[in-house]
């Protein structure tokens, strides 16, 4: 079985609240604990390579992620990335070929009882080991190219990239 590497950027997955006085901090990642809870037995291994909310990630920053996945020996991987900006990532990860790149996130932190954050984490694990090489976002319930999609913040979720009619 091909190990399965992890990638931790932050995001509101990784976001702790501490007191009604304190505003959300990312703090240690918990993706090694999701995975635990769900007794995932595929081996995997975590690497943090940032931690700041994605509306904070730079360009800099990206190019950080996309030399990380570059380097790495594994085929499949998952990265966990805040939700606002997680579609520029994807956007830059999309010229890296033969492997398997996923991207997740949460609406609500993962420490939250009524969090996204597991689900979406599941999903991801999953898309990583059975889908074809390419970047994918797995998020809401579906997995989509990485850029076939955006987040509607109306809505709350992410969606398919709307497509103009056919001129005929």
């Amino acid at each position: 079985m091909n190990t399965i590497l992890v990638l931790t950027t932050g995001g509101t997955i990784d976001k702790q609240y501490f007191d009604a006085l304190s505003q959300y901090q990312i703090t240690d990642s918990i993706i090694t604990r999701l995975l635990d809870v769900a007794r995932v037995r595929h081996p995997y291994r975590v690497e943090e390579v940032l931690r700041k909310d994605s509306i904070d990630i730079t360009d800099e920053d990206r190019a950080q992620i996309v030399a990380h996945v570059r380097q790495a020996q594994c085929s499949k991987i998952v990265i966990t990335h805040g939700t606002d900006t997680m579609t520029l990532t994807a956007r830059a990860l999309a010229g890296i070929p033969d492997k398997t790149i996923v991207l997740t996130g949460a609406l609500a932190p993962a420490r939250f009882s009524e969090s996204d954050a597991a689900f979406n984490v599941g999903m991801a694990f999953a898309a990583a080991q059975t889908a074809a090489p390419g970047v994918y976002i797995a998020i809401n319930g579906s997995i989509f190219r990485g850029n076939e999609v955006v987040k509607d913040r109306e809505q709350g979720c992410f969606v398919p990239v709307p497509t103009s009619p056919a001129s005929g």
